[in-house]
């Protein structure tokens, strides 16, 4: 009944507040505003219900200096909670938290107004500055203040942390809320271990999602804005952090060390509340923004010895090889855990932020080279491996998970760029993890290769331009692979056999490229792995007839020109491709002024990778057909077996040397990642605001 009443009194305020459009309300007067966070709400989810967007929007507009009153007010209370330090006691701790939830509320509605943005990098009012206790605060603008009190308050003792010692006002003095022994927990960079109660990891989760709310900010520019620098961002992973090294350490080590399972006994997820997993979906989305963040304000500055961004230096820096395997060993438990499998339906518990652990393994790989190396030194990169594939073949067909897509082949193409990780695909997949595959016996490199054939053929029409990087990850393992099944291998050639006919090469100026992929796929394995692959030589063998038509594509005008004619001719729809169906309409179309000439044919046909392929079959079909007629075979197998035996050694041409293509950032890769992610979310954000308006609009993910 308390709680009933104390919301009806919240929400009356929150109208009184409202109704007052012609008058501005002192800011002295603490009574009135103290009942915005007096304690009356103890849940984001109050404050997300009792304050309605309406209530928002009708404040912003009608009453812009209450509007402002009460941001700034909220953000001196966490100024004097800062300063209480640990001699907060509960109700004070209560009343920090209403006003972060309350801030975590209000901050969208000032990102989504134009005119509101720069009120956070404004000069602040000369009241709000005289009620600061730190001097460090004066011309500081509201929005570097605020970030500052929140990262003192993710390391206040009892609070955020547990206090290694009883901390009262006596000890105050030698007390600092800046010391590197208040990591979070045991990893990288901490050795000691504490257990941690759930209010705090509670309180921790109310912060992070506040910090991850100001770094929202892009996420309402329109696609002209995008190229501006969030401002928060800069200052968050600039020198001006003093927290920064703490924080990232407590960020990843929260990360690595969780154990969703727990004790390990069947639905005790159901039993008992998992505060810990809202604290590491947090610390992941956070560590995954910032350390995606590249600062456009920090490259123009004149002082290069500083690093840009503290937390990816930070991250380039970890070299201990403790360190890599606490990291390693936590990201492959938290990838693998959606894969479990168990007799008793949904007995274990599974979790939902694979993609931010995703983002953090690709951000790893990239900034510390030596991580990498470390991977792929041992078999730990294929349990790796196997979760991407998973998540890949899972998310193929949603066009909200393009970004999961996008994330999962550039960790792939950053992977094979490294010979160790086309050498450890020759492992045995045994594991049998539940895809949509054809069944096979093979290796890793068998389930990458079915895997993509699959986004290809059956994968949603917006992943057309991972087509070339899919392509370029098997042409960077082929020199690798010493024994590839029939499945993957017939495949592959399913692949070139529908690439490489006229009305698919020709209905596009950039298609030929799949097709030159493929082909140095084929010389890679005929050059280097010969004598393990004869699944593959017998498919080539099989479909001759391919190769012989690429060799004598025609030139002639009519033929060029006759896929466009279909093409602008048929009224099938725009998003029916499949590779089996004959149609090109997973790729883009091109230009309306652009037409297939003789001349454009001839620049790229020439220039053809077949002539390894061409004299392997001159060699080999003469020989499998005489053997064919003069021992009456009909089975396959005696065919593969008979090519298992031979081989081309002197009668191939030079090998030519491996090219391994390098995973590189492009430009439109740098945006935050958190773009991809609005991406993702845009469609189930649009229904979500057609059944309910008020939804969680400051939600950052």
């Amino acid at each position: 009944m308390g709680g009933t009443e104390s919301k009806v009194g919240f929400r009356r305020a929150i109208l009184n507040l409202t109704s007052r459009t012609n008058q501005t309300i002192d800011t002295s007067d603490d009574a009135f505003w103290d009942q915005f966070w007096s304690g009356t709400v103890n849940n984001i989810t109050d404050i997300f219900a009792l304050v309605t967007a309406d209530d928002i929007h009708s404040l912003r507009e009608d009453s812009p200096g209450n509007f402002m009153t009460l941001i700034y007010k909220a953000v001196e209370k966490l100024d004097s909670a800062v300063m209480a330090g640990p001699s907060m006691n509960i109700s004070e701790q209560a009343i920090v938290l209403n006003c972060v939830r309350l801030l975590t509320r209000l901050i969208p509605f000032v990102f989504e107004s134009e005119e509101w943005r720069s009120f956070f990098w404004s000069k602040n009012s000369v009241e709000f500055e005289d009620s600061m206790h730190n001097e460090s605060c004066n011309n500081a603008a509201l929005a570097q203040i605020l970030l500052k009190k929140l990262c003192d308050l993710l390391f206040c003792p009892d609070f955020t942390i547990v206090a290694p010692v009883q901390v009262g006002p006596d000890t105050l003095e030698d007390y600092s809320i800046e010391s590197i022994q208040h990591i979070w927990e045991k990893g990288v960079g901490f050795a000691y271990s504490r257990k941690t109660p759930p209010h705090i990891d509670s309180n921790r989760t109310e912060i992070l999602k506040l910090i991850l709310t100001c770094f929202s900010e892009t996420m309402y520019y329109t696609p002209q804005d995008t190229t501006q620098p969030n401002l928060w961002l800069s200052y968050f992973t600039s020198n001006e952090n003093k927290h920064a090294l703490p924080l990232f350490t407590s960020l990843l080590n929260v990360i690595c060390a969780y154990d969703p399972q727990g004790y390990g006994l069947p639905y005790q997820h159901v039993m008992f509340n998992d505060y810990r997993e809202q604290l590491v979906e947090m610390s992941a989305q956070v560590l995954m923004v910032v350390l995606d963040h590249e600062s456009a304000m920090m490259r123009t500055m004149e002082e290069k010895s500083q690093p840009e961004n503290y937390f990816t230096f930070f991250l380039s820096r970890i070299h201990r090889e403790e360190d890599f395997n606490f990291i390693l060993s936590g990201l492959i438990k938290l990838l693998n855990n959606p894969l479990l499998q168990t007799y008793l339906p949904n007995s274990c518990k599974k979790i939902g932020f694979h993609e931010e652990l995703m983002v953090l393994f690709w951000k790893l790989c990239d900034y510390n080279r030596k991580f990498l190396f470390y991977v792929l030194k041992t078999s730990d990169v294929l349990d790796i491996l196997v979760p991407i594939l998973y998540y890949l073949i899972e998310s193929r067909n949603d066009p909200a998970k393009v970004g999961l897509m996008h994330v999962g082949v550039f960790i792939l193409l950053l992977l094979s760029g490294e010979r160790n990780f086309g050498v450890r695909l020759n492992k045995l997949y045994l594991t049998r993890v539940p895809m949509d595959l054809p069944i096979f016996t093979g290796n890793h490199a068998d389930l990458l290769i079915l895997v993509f054939h699959k986004i290809i053929t059956c994968g949603h029409h917006r992943l057309q331009p991972l087509f070339d990087c899919i392509l370029t990850i098997i042409v960077n393992i082929s020199p690798y692979l010493k024994q590839m099944c029939m499945v993957s291998a017939s495949k592959l050639m399913h692949l070139l056999e529908a690439f490489s006919t006229p009305w698919f090469l020709f209905a596009n100026q950039t298609n030929y490229h799949l097709v030159f992929f493929l082909l140095e796929i084929f010389n890679n394995i005929i050059q280097y792995q010969f004598d393990g692959n004869s699944h593959l030589i017998y498919s080539i063998i099989r479909k001759r007839h391919v190769f012989h038509q690429l060799s004598n594509l025609p030139e002639d005008p009519n033929t060029v020109t006759k896929p466009v004619r279909k093409r602008s001719n048929s009224q099938a729809p725009s998003n029916s491709f499949t590779v089996p169906n004959n149609s090109t309409d997973c790729f883009n179309k091109p230009p309306e002024d652009w037409r297939p000439t003789r001349e454009w044919v001839c620049s790229w046909r020439k220039k053809l990778p077949l002539q390894t392929i061409m004299r392997l079959l001159q060699v080999l079909v003469p020989q499998v057909e005489k053997i064919c007629i003069d021992k009456h075979l009909t089975d396959e197998s005696e065919i593969i077996s008979f090519l298992q035996n031979g081989t081309l050694v002197g009668l191939l041409p030079v090998p030519h040397p491996i090219l391994m293509r390098k995973y590189q950032v492009r430009e439109r890769e740098r945006h935050p990642i958190f773009l991809y992610k609005r991406e993702s979310t845009k469609s189930e954000r649009e229904r979500e605001r057609e059944r309910k308006k008020d939804r969680d609009r400051a939600r950052y993910f």
